[in-house]
């Protein structure tokens, strides 16, 4: 199991929504802390992909359960 610094339950919330808490959690955030963040959308993966290589973040892994995804991204 991956420590995280903070948590966010964007379960039931369709794109964009999942990728904007994702955004507000990391810029309350500290160089290093990792967020971890809950989704059910299932193309969450692609938005939060693009968004982590464009902002020079670090997707440390994707979780796929049957219906939900969870990320742990590392803030740069």
């Amino acid at each position: 199991m991956i420590e995280c610094n903070v948590e966010v339950d964007a379960s039931g919330l369709m794109c964009p929504l999942p990728l904007l808490r994702l955004k507000k959690a990391l810029n309350g955030m500290s160089s290093g802390e990792i967020v971890k963040v809950i989704a059910t959308d299932p193309a969450a993966h692609l938005d939060f992909g693009v968004y982590v290589d464009q902002a020079g973040h670090l997707l440390i892994d994707i979780v796929r359960h049957e219906h939900r995804q969870i990320f742990y991204v590392q803030k740069k």
